[in-house]
């Protein structure tokens, strides 16, 4: 499996399949199919106080791109990373690709000497929570509101000791 950075330009079509493929996050997330905005919010947004020109934004290949991810740095705190979105296409959840996914964010985080990894799970992705916790992650920040498009539902934040 390749993992590199992807190009908003060069990979913008690129992307926009994948969240099609994987459309049943973006329902869960949004109560909505993917449609562009969802690219370009791939490619745009950050956490509060991080210029998004600073974030990782990484896509797994097997062939396909078959993942994809989101990491910044420096929130919630200077010696923090923040995963804002790690997603696997339905076909390869569970083949381990999210692991592998992760180990590699979490070996950039420490180059860049991260001490924690946050990140964000909605309390409607059960499966999504399980992963987190059998990869290490904690509950840092329980039942908050968050707006994802036009949907409003808790997330719970979580975090992970480099």
């Amino acid at each position: 499996m390749l993992i590199r950075p992807l190009d908003p330009a060069a990979d913008r079509a690129v992307v926009e399949g994948f969240f099609q493929e994987a459309a049943d996050y973006t329902r869960l997330e949004r109560d909505a199919d993917p449609d562009a905005s969802v690219t370009a919010d791939y490619f745009t947004e950050a956490p509060p106080g991080i210029d998004p020109a600073t974030s990782l934004r990484l896509g797994l290949f097997d062939g396909a791109m078959i993942g994809i991810a989101e990491m910044s740095f420096g929130y919630p705190t200077a010696t923090d990373a923040y995963l804002g979105l790690l997603i696997i296409v339905p076909s390869a959840r569970g083949s381990g690709a999210g692991k592998h996914l992760l180990r590699h964010l979490e070996a950039l985080a420490v180059k860049r000497s991260a001490t924690h990894i946050y990140l964000g799970v909605l309390d409607a992705n059960p499966r999504g929570h399980a992963f987190w916790t059998r990869e290490g992650f904690t509950m840092a920040l329980p039942n908050r509101s968050v707006t994802i498009g036009g949907k409003t539902q808790l997330a719970h934040r979580l975090v992970k000791k480099l």
